[in-house]
């Protein structure tokens, strides 16, 4: 793929923070937006009207007859992973953002956010082969760069071979990465992928997201022929959406399904998106909800 990708960072970034701010995002539990289990219990202290009403420990409360919030231990420089699938698959869509468009205004988004609370990001991306492997980093020069290199089209292409890239992710991450993404459209998956998945889970916390366009889900509904293109074999075939459709809706479910069972054979959070509903809103609440569940 030549030149750059089609993506508008600021817009992304300003989008999902201003979600968050809509969810009440507080201080006290940013750190679980990213670590699940990683803030250190530290104590109840009275609740004030600053504090969003949900963070109250209303069994506690009732027995001092008062309102309490929990408070935890500031953790700093958590150690943030991205395994960014750049495969023949992801160049790829019929909205406005092609697959790796999307994922890649996810990532600055959730990247600037790491990086504006001086933690570190780091990544590598894979198809056939894992290329750019950058340790984590802090500091705006680190993330335009990590932008960069995702907006770059040169860096697109090739079979995507998910089991590699864990089997990579294992050999080279230690312990002190606190969580690791992992965003594919996770079309290519098989039994090997379900054993890896769960291993790194086991040492990671781990977060999937999976982003599809609409196209992976059905076909859509024209007069006349379409030619299909096979992004990864160049094999074409042509159809006519009108009869094949109930056929490729069914292949197409048959194949999320067996995503979803190993979605939830793993210990890792996931989130499903597809490229024609803006990603702000349902990923803001995806993070909340991973962050509460852990209060």
């Amino acid at each position: 793929m030549k030149g750059k990708l089609n993506v508008d960072v600021p817009t992304s970034i300003n989008d999902l923070q201003s979600m968050m701010k809509d969810f009440r995002l507080k201080d006290q539990i940013y750190k679980l937006l990213f670590r699940g289990k990683g803030l250190e219990f530290e104590g109840f202290r009275d609740y004030t009207p600053d504090d969003d009403a949900s963070s109250i420990d209303w069994k506690t409360s009732s027995r001092v007859q008062k309102p309490l919030v929990k408070q935890y231990k500031e953790e700093r420089d958590l150690n943030i992973m991205f395994i960014v699938d750049v495969g023949d698959n992801m160049v790829f869509g019929s909205t406005e953002k092609l697959k790796c468009e999307y994922v890649t205004e996810i990532i600055a988004a959730l990247g600037h956010l790491i990086v504006l609370s001086n933690d570190k990001v780091g990544f590598f991306l894979f198809s056939n082969v894992i290329s750019n492997y950058v340790e984590c980093k802090t500091g705006q020069n680190h993330f335009h760069f990590f932008v960069d290199v995702l907006s770059d089209g040169a860096n697109y292409g090739g079979k995507t071979n998910l089991n590699q890239a864990l089997d990579f992710a294992m050999d080279y991450f230690d312990n002190s990465i606190a969580s690791v993404f992992i965003i594919s459209d996770f079309l290519s998956v098989n039994s090997d992928t379900e054993k890896k998945l769960s291993l790194l889970s086991n040492q990671f916390e781990t977060v999937l997201i999976q982003v599809k366009d609409p196209l992976d889900i059905t076909l859509p509904d024209v007069e006349g022929e379409v030619v299909l293109e096979d992004a990864e074999t160049s094999e074409q075939i042509i159809i006519n959406p009108k009869v094949a459709k109930k056929t490729y809706e069914q292949y197409a479910l048959e194949q999320d399904n067996k995503v979803q069972e190993l979605f939830e054979k793993t210990k890792a959070d996931t989130l499903s998106l597809v490229t024609s509903i803006p990603f702000a809103e349902p990923l803001a609440l995806f993070l909340m909800q991973r962050a509460q569940k852990n209060i």
